[in-house]
C-alpha cells in the first residue's frame, strides 16, 4: 500500500495525523458533514430563487417546476438546519475563539488575505476561518427562523411577517456572499480543496498555512474529534 493510499485510510477515522508527506485534517464524517450542508444549501438556492423573483424562473425548471420548488424548499431548509447544526457539533470545539486569534484581527487578516504574510502561531484553524464558522451558523439559523414565518404566514402577526422576509431576503445575501468568499479563498490556495475531497494536506502546505498545527501534529497532539 502506497504512502497516499494509507493516508486515505487513516482519513476515514482519523485526524491530525501525519502519514508520510501528507497530513490528515478532516475525517471521512467531517466531509460528509461538510458537503451535506453545502448541497443542502445549492438544493435551497435553486429552488428559493424562484420564489422570490421570477427573474430567476428558470432554475425552477431543474426542479420540477415552480409548484414543485415551493414545497421542496422548506423541506430542504429543515435538512440544511440538520446538517448546520452537525457541523457545529462537529467543530465547535477547534473554533473556539483564542487571545491570539483575537490578536489575528486587524493588519494580519490584510496580510493573510493577500498572501503577504504567514502568522508562524496560525492553529488548525485561523481567526477568520473561526469567526466565518461562528457567522455562518448563526445565519443558519437566521434563515430558518425567518423561514417558518414565511412558511406558516397566518400563523404570525402583519409586523412580524414583514420582519421575517426583510430577514430571510439580508440573511441570504450575506450568506451567498460569504459562500462565495468560501470558495474563491480556497481556491487561492493550491492544495486547499483535497482536504475537503480526500481529507488531507501536503506537509508543505500544512507547514505555510497552519505552522503550528503542524508542529503539534508532527509531535503527536490530537485536535480532531
Amino acid at each position: 500500500m502506497s504512502i497516499a493510499e494509507q493516508a486515505m485510510l487513516r482519513a476515514r477515522s482519523a485526524e491530525d495525523v501525519v502519514v508520510g508527506d501528507e497530513v490528515v485534517r478532516h475525517r471521512l464524517a467531517s466531509r460528509i458533514i461538510h458537503w451535506a450542508a453545502g448541497i443542502l444549501f445549492l438544493v435551497c438556492v435553486l429552488s428559493g430563487m424562484p420564489i422570490w423573483t421570477p427573474l430567476f424562473g428558470w432554475m425552477a425548471g431543474l426542479l420540477g417546476g415552480l409548484a414543485m420548488c415551493r414545497v421542496l424548499h422548506p423541506w430542504a431548509g429543515l435538512l440544511f438546519l440538520a446538517a448546520m447544526g452537525a457541523m457545529f457539533l462537529n467543530w465547535w470545539k477547534d473554533m473556539r475563539l483564542t487571545s491570539r486569534d483575537r490578536e489575528w484581527f486587524g493588519p494580519k487578516v490584510i496580510a493573510y488575505v493577500t498572501y503577504k504574510e504567514h502568522d508562524d502561531e496560525v492553529g488548525k484553524y485561523n481567526g477568520g476561518q473561526k469567526l466565518f464558522f461562528f457567522a455562518v451558523s448563526l445565519g443558519s439559523l437566521g434563515l430558518v427562523a425567518s423561514g417558518l414565518v414565511l412558511w406558516f404566514p397566518l400563523g404570525f402577526p402583519p409586523a412580524l411577517r414583514e420582519a421575517g422576509i426583510l430577514l430571510h431576503d439580508l440573511t441570504f445575501i450575506l450568506f451567498a456572499v460569504a459562500v462565495v468568499l468560501h470558495i474563491y479563498l480556497p481556491a487561492a490556495q493550491p492544495g486547499t480543496y483535497r482536504a475537503m475531497t480526500r481529507g488531507t494536506v501536503s506537509a508543505a502546505w500544512a507547514r505555510l498555512h497552519h505552522p503550528r498545527w503542524y508542529r503539534e501534529v508532527r509531535q503527536g497532539v490530537h485536535h480532531g474529534p
